[in-house]
């Protein structure tokens, strides 16, 4: 069919000023709104429909352009495509790399996930760093391969498998939206990434802790003194690191000695009162007047969007670079084996184990658990103040009362 308008033509109209429709020919029309501006539309019908689709303003689209652009949308409509459904899909899942994948991802992580920020923090960490970028058709098996060894040579093997993991879930995220049809990862095993996990037993002894503060005094440079005080009161009280490193100061009535963890921040749900010892009241008294009237215990010393206190991985990263330096003289340890270092502690002390199981609030098992609703308050500050006994002298040895300084 021939075309009824030219540019000539087009151009008049539009200098007319009047609204107007004017056919061109194959569906396609030339319109002019009631604000003077030109544009093309196209009309077609499918399922027995008719519709109407915009395909751009003139002259950003010249009237060759959209002529073509219309036999090309017919011929999909030929073959029972509706182009603006089409065009709906494509704004709807706008997926393109790993990144935007992820993005979509850590979404619905984020509504079916206890604790979502897990997933969020390795991939942010140590996935996108290496394949974020990366259109998704061009991810392939040593991509994933790469990863992994990054992480493992890092010497943390548990964060490996986590890694695997999220990256199998990632991808079979992209393969449930019909963007991808194999996942790269699949092939891997926990053998690929950090090997089958054992339950770690790894706790310290007294002299060994001796030997770990001492390490902290010796390199405050590098150990700075709210990571001290941090393990110090970790060891002292068993609480889990991110129940500390978050906790705020109106949780603590250090007048009577207590600490009240909030169940919305406790790993079992369930909300406990800690008794304080002498000596952690006189470390959180160090502590807040180091957090210069900041609500953290633990205040972010750098400027961030993700936390206002501690960053999860701050104890540890600190912990790993004195290993990975040489310049810690014991065997290797985590901040979570200070929790079991407690635990191991405390029964060294003679601390009945249902004591100490409450000290470090786990649930109790079985039928004791069910039906003994007593919290052990008073049980707990007597083992927890046996306890700073042996911890205190460590952490705060006469000698060292200039050499650290609590000015630092």
């Amino acid at each position: 069919m021939a075309n009824k308008l030219n540019d000539k033509q087009i151009k008049a109209l539009l200098k007319s000023g009047q609204p107007v429709k004017q056919s061109v020919g194959n569906g396609l029309y030339f319109r002019i709104s009631s604000e003077g501006t030109g544009f093309w539309v196209m009309r077609y019908s499918i399922h027995k429909k008719r519709r109407e689709i915009t395909l751009g303003s003139y002259p950003s689209l010249s009237l060759s352009n959209a002529n073509a652009e219309a036999v090309l949308l017919q011929a999909e409509v030929k073959k029972g495509r509706d182009p603006l459904a089409e065009r709906a899909r494509a704004k709807s899942v706008d997926i393109k790399t790993v990144d935007d994948l992820a993005n979509d991802w850590l979404e619905s992580c984020d509504k079916r996930l206890k604790h979502p920020g897990v997933p969020r923090r390795i991939y942010k960490k140590d996935i996108a760093p290496t394949i974020g970028q990366l259109s998704l058709d061009h991810v392939n098996p040593r991509d994933i391969r790469a990863v992994i060894a990054k992480i493992v040579s890092s010497n943390r093997p548990a964060t490996a498998n986590d890694a695997l993991m999220y990256c199998k879930q990632l991808f079979r995220h992209g393969i449930k939206l019909d963007l991808i049809t194999s996942n790269p990862a699949d092939a891997f095993t926990l053998s690929d990434a950090g090997g089958v996990e054992r339950s770690r037993s790894r706790t310290l002894s007294i002299d060994e802790l001796n030997k770990v503060f001492c390490t902290f005094r010796e390199n405050t440079d590098q150990f700075t003194r709210d990571n001290y005080l941090a393990v110090a009161i970790l060891i002292s009280l068993g609480v889990r690191k991110g129940e500390l490193i978050a906790a705020q100061w109106v949780e603590f009535d250090l007048t009577q000695g207590l600490w009240d963890i909030p169940k919305e921040r406790s790993k079992t749900e369930v909300g406990i009162t800690i008794p304080l010892a002498p000596c952690v009241i006189e470390w959180l008294n160090e502590l807040h007047i180091r957090s210069c009237g900041s609500e953290y215990v633990f205040p972010n010393r750098r400027a961030s969007k993700r936390f206002s206190h501690m960053s999860p991985d701050t104890l540890n990263a600190a912990t790993q670079k004195l290993f990975k330096e040489k310049k810690v003289p014991v065997e290797h340890f985590t901040i979570h084996d200070l929790r079991r270092t407690c635990r191991s502690l405390l029964a060294s002390i003679g601390v009945a184990g249902h004591v100490a199981e409450r000290c470090l609030n786990h649930k109790l098992k079985g039928v004791e658990g069910i039906y003994d609703r007593y919290d052990y308050l008073d049980e707990r500050r007597e083992a927890l103040e046996k306890l700073a006994c042996l911890v205190e002298p460590i952490v705060t040895p006469a000698a060292n009362v200039v050499s650290f300084g609590k000015s630092a």
